[in-house]
């Protein structure tokens, strides 16, 4: 994979930049996730998450289930937008 290549496409996250941290130590997904912000974008993951998997799999030599998952934190309620809108409750 080239370094260009652009692994999280939410926050602009390329595939050397997370191997730059891979190389400073940082192993787990949750710790890149915090690193580079990979992940973090508006989709949380949903479209880069298993491309970094396989990335860091593939670094490490291991196979993917190998690697494990970052912690997902969803929201606990769903808000409309016309609270931040209007102002209401």
């Amino acid at each position: 994979m080239d370094d260009n290549t652009i692994i999280c496409r939410c926050e602009d996250i390329t595939w050397g930049e997370i191997r730059k941290q891979l190389d400073k130590g940082y192993h787990t997904l949750d710790e890149i996730k915090r690193i580079t912000r990979a992940g973090m974008g508006p989709c949380q993951g949903k479209t880069c998450r298993r491309t970094l998997i396989y990335a860091i799999a593939r670094y490490f030599n291991k196979s993917p289930e190998e690697i494990s998952l970052s912690t997902f934190r969803p929201p606990v309620k769903p808000i409309p937008l016309r609270t931040f809108l209007n102002g209401e409750n």
